[in-house]
Formats: C-alpha cells, structure tokens, sequence
C-alpha cells in the first residue's frame, strides 16, 4: 500500500479533536453538578423564576384582590353610617291682608340649615351574609390553588427551558466540530484529488457533505435562539454558563397506582375545582335568602335652623325603629336565580370532575414517557458505542480499498446523529422526571428543595379579612 493510500483514510487531528469534542458536548448533560462550580444551576434558575416570573407575581396580586372578597362579605355584618347636611338661602315677600285694616306688605330673609347622621343595622338577612363570606373564603381557597398551579406551571417551563439551552448548546457545539472535520475532510479531498488518487465524485461528495453540516449548524443555531429568549422570558435574565442537571427521581413516586393517587389528592387544578363546587353549591343559598324575611333597625338624629321659614327656629329630631320585610311574590325573578344556581353547580361538578380525568391522563402519559425515556438513554448510549465502532472499522476498511470517501463520510455523520440523540434523549429524561413531578401536583418549593422562602398568601388574608376601614394595601405580599 503507498504512502497516498495511507494519507486518504487515516484520521487527522481535526478529525480526532472533533471526536473527543462530540463526546464532551453529548456527555454535557449528565456531568456532575459540581463540574462546573461557577455555573448557574437549575435550582438557582428556578429560584430566580419564583421570585420575579410575572405570571406567577401577576397570580399572587390576584389571590391578594380575592382576599378583599372576605371583608367585602363581612359588611354585611357590620352597621352602615351615613351623615347628612343641606343648607339654602330663601327670601319671601308677602302681603298680610287685615280685612277692615290696612293690608300689611312683608319680606322675611332667612338660611334654612340641616345635618342629623343615620345608622342602619341588618338583623337577618335570610342567612344571605354568612353564606357570601363561606363562598368568599372559598373564592380565596381556589385562588390559592390556582396560585400553586401557576408555579408549577412556570417551575416546568423554567426547567424545560433550562434543559432546552442545555440541548442546544450541546448539539450547536457538535455541529460546529462536525463543519470543521468536514472542511478538513473536503481539503484532503481536494489535495488527493489534485495528485489523481480520487476522482471529481468524492470531491463533490465532501462538498456536499460540507454544506450539509452548515445548514444543519444554522438551523440548530436558530434553535437555541429561540431556547435563550424562551429562558429569558420565563427565568428573568439571560443565560450564560449553565450546570449540566440529572433526573430527579427521589421525590417521584414508586408505582403509577401511586402516582394516580396522589394526582388526585393533591393536584392543585382539582383542589381548585372541588372549592369551586363549594361556591355554586354555596350561591344556591344565596339566591334563596331573598326568599326569607329580611329584619333591620335603624336610628337617625338631625338638627334643624330656621325652620318653616321662620328665622331663629330650631327643630332636633330623633327617631330609633325597626323593619321587617316579607316577600310575598317578585315576579319570579329569585326563583330564576336560585334554579340558575342549581345548574351552575351541575356545571362545577361536571368541571371538577372532567379535571380529574384529565390529570389522571397527564399522569399517565408522564409516567409512561419517564418509564420509556430511561431506555431510550440506554439505547441512545448503545448507537453511540456501535457508531464508534463501525466508523473506525469503516476508516479500517477504507485502508485496504474496501471502503470509499462517502462511506466515511456517512459513517461520521451516522455517529454525529447518534451523539444528537444521546443528548436530546438525556435532555428530555431530566425534562419528563419534572414533568412526572408537576403531573402529581408536588412541583413545588419544598419538594424541590430550593434556597427561597416559600409564598405564604395566608400573610396578606389575615391582614384583610376583619379589616374594617382604610384605603392603603398592606404589605403582605
């Protein structure tokens, strides 16, 4: 065999570089967390999300606004205090006439002037009060849940995202290696092909093999474009160094009977849903206090001046009474109501109830994707070994003239693939764990396991809930 044949087939050092390069990057995302000790962690990322992600801030402000519910409630249970006062200047002109005696002319000027306060305290309602407040703090009940389900939402998207820059960047990176070994591959060719030991074909073949690789660099590098912005847009700043992640298994549970189970306990969506049972069933009563006797005292004193017109007259006024009121018949509008608001809970059971079947479903996809995903890695990890193996049997073929340049080629690109979806195969095993995690309701703080104080919205109700009189917001947000 001559010195050319040896020159053709026998790997370069792009080519071996770029060989161990690809492995580096496919092996990115499940190197050990402390490997890259000056990177941002997911927990750090997840962390930042909690903190400022304005669609869970924009929930929390909407949990504190349902709280209000509860005082706007209790009013009904407190007196309502109104004052009064009126003033006027009034002028008369007249003429007294005496019969017999002279008619007399007359002009009185005076400043009638009035204020008195007014106080009016609901006795019964036909339960109408206690039954808003109950429907009022389980308002609020629901909104907390829907405040848990936003940050699990966002928590996901925060790891899905994380995991997608991570993928990105590691398959960018292989592109890029794969474009520098072709351009070295497409240069050898040219060169052998100038001393007659390959033909016009296997330099075509390296040149498109070469424009192949950096389309496939340019539509990879749009994607993690797109990843960065989408990390941004859910974590809050821009990614620079991330830490590789692995599979959160401990918290996940050990079977899907178990899984299912917990679902449907604890998920926040149906948490959600069973409170909102609890407000139609509860507005049923509502409408049907307009059925019932409605009981109410009230008190008022007032000052009078000038009264009647005369000048320098004064009239106080005091007056203390009940009211009760029957209704009889109101034109069958409370009886609408209240059958509405019989449908209405038909409507939330049937809710409630559809929701339960669809997290029974969701978990029953993760559970399956997490289940499968494992061997996906193992067999992922299996085609890269054996791309190795035949792509350096295939340069050993290549050197007795068994093999060609396209067969290389091919081989290589078969390997670059195999290490594409060892990392797309890693990065969804660590994405579909979460996903498993969030499926059963418990993607939350505490499971996690993160470094910030966990949202107590129970700060700010307590707050509100017997708060009588102001305007300003307190701070427990």
């Amino acid at each position: 065999m001559g010195a050319g044949e040896n020159r053709r087939i026998a790997p370069t050092g792009a080519v071996m570089a770029a060989g161990r390069l690809a492995i580096l990057a496919a092996a990115l995302l499940v190197a050990p967390l402390g490997a890259l000790a000056s990177a941002e962690t997911l927990n750090g990322a997840l962390v930042k999300a909690y903190l400022t992600n304005p669609d869970i801030n924009s929930q929390r402000a909407s949990v504190r606004q349902t709280d209000e519910s509860v005082p706007q409630a209790n009013s009904g249970y407190l007196p309502k205090i109104t004052a009064s006062a009126s003033a006027a200047v009034a002028h008369q002109n007249g003429n007294l006439i005496a019969g017999a005696q002279q008619d007399t002319n007359y002009a009185v000027g005076t400043l009638p002037r009035n204020y008195g306060v007014g106080i009016s305290q609901t006795i019964f309602d036909g339960y109408k009060t206690i039954n808003n407040i109950r429907s009022a703090e389980s308002n609020v009940l629901a909104a907390r849940e829907k405040l848990r389900n936003t940050e699990q939402g966002t928590l996901l998207q925060g790891v899905t995202y994380y995991m997608d820059v991570l993928q990105n960047s590691a398959i960018v990176e292989l592109d890029k290696n794969n474009v520098e070994v072709l351009k070295e591959q497409l240069r050898e060719t040219r060169d052998r092909f100038t001393v007659g030991e390959v033909t016009r074909t296997d330099v075509a073949q390296a040149e498109a093999g070469l424009a192949n690789a950096n389309a496939q660099l340019l539509t990879d590098q749009a994607a993690l474009d797109t990843s960065l912005a989408q990390y941004r847009q859910v974590i809050g700043d821009e990614p620079k160094t991330l830490a590789p992640v692995k599979p959160i298994v401990k918290p996940l549970p050990k079977s899907l009977t178990e899984a299912v189970k917990i679902s449907q306990v604890e998920h926040p969506a149906i948490v959600a849903a069973e409170h909102g049972v609890d407000v139609a069933l509860l507005s049923i009563k509502v409408a049907e206090s307009s059925l019932y006797p409605q009981v109410t005292v009230s008190a008022q004193l007032s000052q009078t001046f000038d009264v009647s017109s005369t000048p320098g007259q004064r009239l106080f006024q005091g007056q203390i009474g009940g009211n009760i009121n029957i209704p009889i018949y109101e034109g069958g509008l409370v009886y609408a109501q209240v059958r509405a608001a019989k449908e209405g809970l038909s409507v939330q059971e049937l809710s409630a109830s559809s929701f339960r079947e669809q997290i029974r479903a969701a978990v029953v996809a993760a559970w399956g994707n997490n289940q499968a995903v494992i061997g996906v890695v193992k067999a992922a990890r299996a085609s890269v070994a054996a791309n190795e193996v035949a792509l350096a049997g295939v340069r050993e073929e290549a050197k007795v003239g068994q093999r060609t340049t396209l067969d290389v080629l091919n081989a290589q690109q078969a390997l670059l693939q195999a290490r594409v979806g060892l990392v797309r195969a890693e990065r969804n095993q660590v994405v579909d764990s979460y996903s498993l995690l969030s499926a059963i309701g418990r993607l939350n703080i505490p499971t996690l396991g993160l470094a910030v104080a966990e949202y107590d919205p129970g700060v700010h109700f307590d707050q509100v809930k017997n708060k009588w009189i102001g305007l300003r917001t307190p701070e427990g947000k």
